[in-house]
């Protein structure tokens, strides 16, 4: 897997290339102005050179007029840059040669004057403003011939340096700004996703837990939001546990007053079966007809009495804190115990049974609860078939599946209507004329407690299968 460097070290690798990028700019930028400079330099030295050697030449020989027209017009095509004139001046103190023609034959000013006596007297360079005044005397052997004055325009040198230092100075924004463009990039990469999980933690904040955000990156932003979707899960789940311990209390409050009420219940009942019995031997008709009409109503009396305290009953076991009495028991063994009981009503109504056993197999269970358990499956299965005329068949299937074994228990009765299959385990929910609707919810429960599961299919009007999941191991 390839490793991503973290925000920071990105950062970082930026400031670092930025750094480098100016310092190479400006170096590349140093070097370049300084051979510019040096060349002009150059440039203007052999310009100057060779204007003192025509100088020279002419003040030191006599070749006449064409000799000073060839100096003048050399001086005319002399580079200006950084030289703003160059005189000849005659050891009789007069310009004859100049790169201002206007000059030429006038006699010295006092001002020259004065710098032709500077350099004289070992001072030939003097500043005047934004020029410097070079004086060269001419001497040959012992003989002085004249002297070259040279204004040079310092001004000149400092626009180039200007020119270089403004050069720099856009190099330099050209780096910051395309290091601007790179930060701007970078913001909006690590911002958007920053502000994908802003937005969804306001909308958790207001109760939406279905958010979830796509891990795009393994670096900072990536851990964030896989933190973020770690957390939404564990709210669910918290909010789920809050419903769940909601439900509970409220539950627990309601089978609190179910449980005295069905107690409430039971009393009056016991009382009433007991003032039935009593009437029924006191009152008695004394004629034989009388007497058979007068003990079918007392036994029907008494048979109302006897349902009411049997649904009392099961609803009691249903709300009872349950206490299992686990032990291995022995699979084969309990499923032929449920068909012995079953074997002769089977045999009435015309039910086939077939057994699809898997090897001997042993589960670590409350027997007496967990058989109560196959027996109702195997009950609700015969009713089911009841409005079935032949052909009844119930099947009882066995299956191991990892470490989990599979119990189930089908039939080819009516089935099961498809806006009920969702309500089956519901307390007090039922199809059936007589009954409380607790069975299968008790069922549910004896298995939930013991680590398994169950599963119900139906296609009305062909059938169903309810499964039992038990764990195969005994912890």
């Amino acid at each position: 897997m390839v490793i991503q460097p973290s925000l920071n070290m990105r950062l970082i690798l930026i400031m670092v290339f930025l750094s480098f990028s100016l310092i190479s700019i400006l170096m590349v930028m140093y070097a370049y102005s300084e051979r510019k400079l040096i060349n002009q330099m150059e440039l203007q030295a052999t310009e100057l050179t060779r204007a003192i050697q025509i100088g020279v030449e002419e003040v030191t020989t006599s070749k006449g007029s064409t000799d000073e027209a060839r100096l003048a017009q050399y001086l005319k095509k002399i580079n200006t840059r950084g030289v703003k004139e160059i005189t000849i001046i005659s050891n009789s103190d007069k310009i004859i040669a100049s790169s201002d023609p206007k000059r030429v034959g006038e006699a010295l000013s006092h001002k020259r004057k004065e710098l032709v006596i500077k350099a004289e007297l070992g001072d030939p360079v003097s500043e005047d403003g934004k020029t410097y005044n070079v004086i060269l005397p001419v001497v040959a052997g012992e003989t002085l011939y004249g002297y070259i004055h040279l204004k040079i325009n310092k001004d000149d040198f400092s626009d180039i340096l200007r020119t270089n230092a403004i050069t720099r100075i856009l190099a330099t924004c050209f780096v910051f700004g395309l290091g601007i463009v790179f930060t701007i990039i970078l913001s909006r990469h690590y911002t958007k996703p920053i502000q994908r999980v802003v937005d969804a933690s306001m909308r958790v904040a207001a109760g939406d837990l279905t958010q979830h955000i796509t891990v795009q990156s393994r670096d900072e932003i990536g851990k964030l939001s896989e933190s973020f979707n770690f957390m939404v899960v564990k709210l669910r789940e918290v909010r789920t546990l809050e419903e769940k311990l909601h439900e509970a209390a409220h539950t627990s409050g309601i089978g609190q007053l179910s449980r005295h009420m069905a107690h409430e219940i039971r009393n009056p009942l016991n009382f009433i079966s007991l003032s039935i019995d009593h009437i029924g031997e006191k009152y008695a008709p004394a004629d034989e007809e009388s007497r058979r009409k007068y003990g079918s109503i007392i036994g029907g009396i008494k048979q109302e009495i006897k349902r009411l305290d049997m649904i009392v009953n099961e609803f009691l076991e249903y709300s009872r804190p349950m206490i299992l009495n686990r032990r291995m028991v022995n699979v084969d063994a309990l499923l032929n115990d449920i068909v012995d009981l079953v074997w002769a009503k089977a045999e009435v109504e015309g039910i086939k049974i077939v057994r699809e056993v898997a090897d001997s197999v042993e589960l670590y269970v409350d027997p007496d609860l967990f058989k109560t358990c196959v027996l109702n499956a195997v009950t609700n299965a015969f009713h089911a078939m009841a409005s079935r005329e032949e052909g009844r068949v119930l099947t009882i299937k066995t299956v191991i599946d990892d470490d989990r074994l599979k119990l189930s228990i089908s039939d080819n009765g009516e089935g099961v209507l498809p806006e009920n299959l969702g309500k089956l385990f519901e307390p007090f929910f039922t199809t059936k004329e007589h009954g409380l609707g607790l069975g299968l919810p008790m069922t549910r429960r004896v298995i939930e407690e013991h680590g398994g599961s169950v599963e119900f299919r139906s296609v009305h009007g062909e059938g169903s299968e309810i499964i039992f999941i038990m764990p195969l191991s005994n912890g």
